[in-house]
């Protein structure tokens, strides 16, 4: 018994130290590039691409144990690269929660992955059983970033402090603004109130769903895959009230459409293929892309397989270019689904290969610029609180 007692004591070390390293290891297994950098385009490209304020949709690295601030040789995103890609907006979303067995036609919201990845990363009791507190303790996450950045990384809440950040920027844009989105509406753990305090942590995008379907209404991936429920009524309701952008990236078909029977401010998906270019469960049907367009939204297009069908800067262009022929180049943008687990061309540092990507299937440099954030730019100074 001694022996075994002593065989225990020194392999729970062990045990545990591979424990905490799974996360990295994770996150440099899935989030992944074709080409890794450093990047090169062509003169033109690179010349049109140093004027451009680009934005982007969706990005999940506040799910990992990386410093925002530090240069990581894996993912796809932190300060350094944002810069060095020229991005002037990133949104970073917030995942609470994953089902076992994710895939994209039907999962349950019996089981959890995250829960196993926040113990392996440490995060605080706070975050162990409460789906909130992992969605304020990311939030929290990206403040703390944004306050040791000296300038660099700067939050935005509203319509003033977002044209505050740009004629900062247009001085110097050696600098990135991050606004808060959530990845689902499961956090809100049933609970009206809780709109409030995601809107207090500094959220101005909500996701309603995610792989699964939940309180609010139908998730593309889900069981039932059904429309708004009586309570995600009031939800949209309250979010529009409090001038949160509503996103149906991840929405049923139901869903999509009860959301925009009722909508009254403009809709946005922040990370989505086109079923035009790539059928696909959670991609948009034209009459979807109409339907958004018409609420004066934008429509994110997507870097990874699943959305565009295929792991190339030509097929982003593609599903850009088909959205832009049906609903207008006013209602496209940019939705990478960085560090969410996903197999891109390039990392963040890379987006000049986009635009020549644009230049090269002819969209004029005025639409690149719309396309590459400047309609995001607009939608965001119509309609943040």
């Amino acid at each position: 018994m001694r022996k075994l007692l002593i065989a225990l004591l020194v392999l729970l070390p062990v045990g545990l130290g591979l424990f905490f390293f799974l996360p990295q290891l994770i996150d440099r297994q899935m989030n992944t590039v074709a080409t890794p950098p450093p990047y090169q385009a062509s003169g033109a490209a690179e010349n049109l691409h140093k004027t451009l304020f680009v934005a982007d949709l969706h990005d999940d690295a506040l799910l990992w144990n990386r410093d925002l601030l530090e240069r990581h040789d894996f993912g796809h995103s932190d300060l350094p690269r944002l810069l060095e890609g020229r991005v002037g907006l990133q949104v970073f979303s917030t995942v609470t929660k994953s089902p076992r067995g994710l895939n994209y036609e039907r999962n349950d919201a019996d089981s959890d992955n995250i829960t196993l990845l926040v113990l392996a990363q440490r995060w605080p009791k706070s975050t162990w059983n409460s789906l909130l507190g992992r969605a304020l303790y990311q939030a929290q996450r990206l403040q703390d970033a944004a306050a040791r950045s000296q300038g660099k990384l700067v939050l935005v809440r509203s319509r003033q402090d977002f044209a505050d950040y740009l004629a900062a920027w247009e001085r110097d844009p050696n600098r990135v603004a991050a606004l808060l989105a959530t990845e689902g509406l499961h956090p809100l753990e049933g609970k009206l109130e809780n709109v409030d305090r995601l809107y207090d942590a500094g959220f101005r995008i909500a996701g309603l769903t995610h792989f699964f379907d939940n309180e609010v209404g139908g998730s593309a991936h889900g069981l039932e895959k059904g429309g708004l429920t009586p309570f995600g009524r009031r939800v949209i309701a309250h979010l529009e009230e409090k001038k949160v952008l509503v996103d149906l990236a991840h929405a049923s078909r139901a869903l999509i459409d009860d959301v925009l029977k009722m909508a009254e401010r403009p809709v946005l998906v922040s990370h989505t293929g086109v079923e035009g270019t790539c059928p696909g469960t959670r991609n948009l049907s034209d009459a979807h892309l109409r339907g958004i367009a018409a609420t004066g939204g934008v429509i994110g297009i997507g870097y990874w397989d699943t959305a565009v069908c295929d792991t190339s800067v030509k097929a982003i262009v593609r599903a850009i270019r088909y959205t832009a022929d049906r609903v207008g180049v006013a209602h496209v943008a940019l939705g990478s689904d960085f560090d969410g687990t996903v197999h891109t061309p390039f990392d963040t540092s890379g987006l000049a290969l986009l635009t020549q990507g644009l230049k090269e299937d002819g969209f004029s440099d005025a639409d690149i610029a719309a396309i590459m954030g400047g309609n995001v730019r607009r939608l965001l100074l119509e309609t943040l609180p």
